[in-house]
């Protein structure tokens, strides 16, 4: 494939949707109401339109696996580097997730997932800067994965999808360890990295057989936690709401009770001696891992 035409900034900005799934294709229709949809029946399909023709956002067909998607967002970074593309898939493994993240996908999404969960990520595609994706890969098996990601709300979202499409756990087990890392990663975001999109947090996922362990490193100076007014686990005893009313002072987002609830989903929350990296572990009951050590 050769690079496509210039862009003409005043047409109206596409969106391409692959595949017949009516549910998918309303739900682009509202959140992107202003847009032009096309609609392609596949993968072969959209590849030739985008040959000539700028999409700035590409849903891929449920129908298509993880891995077949991956292998047409390869192809259309030759010709459009920073188009964003979603993929939806019935089928997929870890290895599918981390090559999506390799290739730099925008989202990745497996059943079952929910419509309103697809629109938010849709939203933020129009919203998100196209320089550059906010996620890197530095390494990865199915095993040991280590990232870098955009101090910023958008990319902390994106990430928590990652991370859920790549945890294959358990529902139960999926959901707190998911729940957990969300808190602990908005919490190194907010407070070392200061919502600054030039800086980057480090986060590592290892799935060992019987644990689960994910890693946070902020970029931030560190503090002690034990002395952090904004934390609802240093309430004084007689003012439950008192790290409320400090953030509400300082101008803070609302919450405040990430630590004390990622206490609560995983088995041990570890700190580093600085304050600004943290360890979640969660044991397993006898769940084995799928292709453990096996590359990437």
């Amino acid at each position: 494939m050769t690079a496509g035409p210039p862009l003409n900034q005043q047409q109206p900005r596409s969106v391409l949707v692959v595949g017949s799934d009516e549910l998918v294709a309303n739900t682009v229709s509202r959140v992107l109401s202003e847009w032009t949809l096309v609609r392609v029946e596949d993968n072969k399909a959209a590849l030739a339109l985008l040959q000539t023709k700028h999409c700035e956002v590409v849903v891929t067909g449920e129908k298509s696996t993880g891995q077949e998607d991956v292998e047409l967002l390869v192809k259309i970074r030759r010709v459009w580097p920073h188009t964003h593309l979603i993929i939806l898939t019935d089928e997929s493994t870890p290895a599918d997730v981390i090559a999506a993240i390799r290739g730099r996908a925008f989202s990745y999404f497996s059943k079952p997932y929910t419509q309103e969960a697809f629109a938010q990520m849709l939203r933020l595609a129009t919203e998100t800067p196209v320089w550059d994706e906010g996620i890197e890969l530095v390494s990865a098996t199915p095993a040991w994965i280590v990232l870098a990601a955009r101090c910023d709300q958008a990319t902390a979202d994106r990430l928590i999808q990652f991370v859920h499409e790549m945890t294959d756990l358990p529902q139960a087990e999926q959901e707190k360890v998911g729940l957990a890392f969300r808190e602990m990663l908005l919490n190194a975001i907010e407070h070392g990295g200061q919502f600054d999109p030039s800086k980057r947090v480090e986060i590592s996922y290892v799935r060992a057989r019987h644990m689960v362990m994910c890693r946070i490193k902020d970029p931030g100076k560190g503090f002690s936690w034990q002395e952090s007014p904004h934390a609802a686990t240093n309430n004084p005893s007689d003012d439950p709401a008192h790290h409320l009313k400090y953030r509400e002072a300082e101008g803070m987002r609302p919450g405040g009770y990430g630590i004390l609830m990622a206490e609560k989903l995983v088995d041990e929350l570890i700190y580093g001696e600085k304050g600004n990296d943290v360890l979640l572990i969660k044991y397993l009951d006898m769940v084995p891992a799928a292709d453990v050590g096996d590359p990437v």
